[in-house]
This record gives C-alpha cells, sequence and structure tokens, in this order.
C-alpha cells in the first residue's frame, strides 16, 4: 500500500464552520433556511461530519445564537472600549458596528424577525438588547443627570438604530444620512455639524 493509499482520516468541516454558514442561511433566507443538508450542500461535504459536533439542528441553532450574541455584545464592547474616545463616541461606534455592518446587521435583523414566532429565541433577543440599552444608559448618563431623559434617549437612540433599516420614507431635501447625523446629534446632545 502506497502513502497515498493509506489514509488515516479525512479532515472534519470545522465546527465554526458549520456554525457561520448557519448564521449565513439564517440572514439570507431565516431559520427555515438552516437545515444540515442544504448547508453540507452550500460547503460542499457531507452532512455526515456534522454530528461529530451536533447533536441535531437545533444544537446547531443554539450554537449560532451563541456565536450571534458573543459577536453582537461582547466583541461589540470589548472593541468600543479599546478603541476608547468619550462616551458619546463609544455609543456611536458601538451602534455602527452592529447596526452597519454587512454581518452584523442582517443577522440581527434575522433574529429579530425569528424571535416574533420563537420564545426562546425572543428571550435570548431581550438579554442582548438588555445589554446594549446598558451600555447607551452608561454612555448617555455620562452627559445627562435625569434617569428618565436617560432612558428615554437610550430608547429613541436604540429605535432609530433599528428602525432605519425598515423605514421606507422620503426626507423632504434631506438625505437619510443626514437626517440620522443630526438623529445622533440630538440624542447624544451634540452641536450641530451645519
Amino acid at each position: 500500500m502506497s502513502e497515498v493509499e493509506h489514509i488515516v482520516g479525512t479532515a472534519r468541516t470545522p465546527r465554526d464552520t458549520w456554525v457561520e454558514e448557519g448564521l449565513r442561511a439564517l440572514a439570507d433566507r431565516g431559520p427555515d433556511a438552516v437545515r444540515v443538508e442544504a448547508l453540507a450542500k452550500r460547503l460542499g461535504v457531507t452532512k455526515g461530519g456534522f454530528y461529530g459536533y451536533f447533536a441535531d439542528r437545533d444544537a446547531l441553532l443554539e450554537a449560532m445564537l451563541d456565536a450571534w450574541e458573543q459577536e453582537s455584545t461582547d466583541e461589540v464592547i470589548d472593541r468600543v472600549e479599546r478603541e476608547g474616545g468619550d462616551p458619546k463616541t463609544k455609543a456611536q461606534r458601538a451602534g455602527m458596528l452592529t447596526f452597519s455592518s454587512d454581518r452584523l446587521l442582517p443577522i440581527d435583523l434575522a433574529v429579530r424577525d425569528w424571535a416574533r414566532r420563537d420564545e426562546a429565541v425572543a428571550e435570548r433577543l431581550r438579554r442582548v438588547d438588555n445589554r446594549r440599552m446598558d451600555l447607551l444608559r452608561e454612555m448617555i448618563g455620562t452627559f445627562c443627570s435625569d434617569p428618565d431623559e436617560v432612558e428615554a434617549r437610550s430608547l429613541i437612540a436604540f429605535c432609530v438604530a433599528i428602525g432605519n433599516h425598515s423605514l421606507a420614507a422620503d426626507h423632504e431635501g434631506r438625505t437619510r444620512a443626514e437626517v440620522l447625523a443630526r438623529a445622533g446629534d440630538l440624542i447624544l446632545n451634540r452641536t450641530s455639524r451645519r
């Protein structure tokens, strides 16, 4: 037997690759598109390797939510802290990292849609959103002392960040970017950039 014929084992598709492909499918077509056979086909592998990492599809969905939560909260907060700046800059950076990226935004929107039909996902989303709101409260609380106003500004900031992606309205001679910049100025109590 030659060395070429002697194969100890074939390389398995890494666990993270399955999770990543699952997140892509979720972002593109929703949770129903996250099927083991379809993912294997997209990865160009057999589905047998999947079961070396996951007991079933539900285990993959849980791992996907874990990865999304880690990336969209822990990693965003770590990066915001690492890059520094004043609290207003940090709040804006956190929003940009989460809701402007080609990666996190589609996953976040898909999780929000999924949460409308699945209570366990809704609970996970609630936990993530509470962490995000805590960060906003902390940052806004550095320049605003009224707890009711801190809560209102935090809510408005979060609603603008999420709702902007669903809004189809025009802005009478202004671009969406201009209106969003002005909204950010108002929420973060910054001098207008005009």
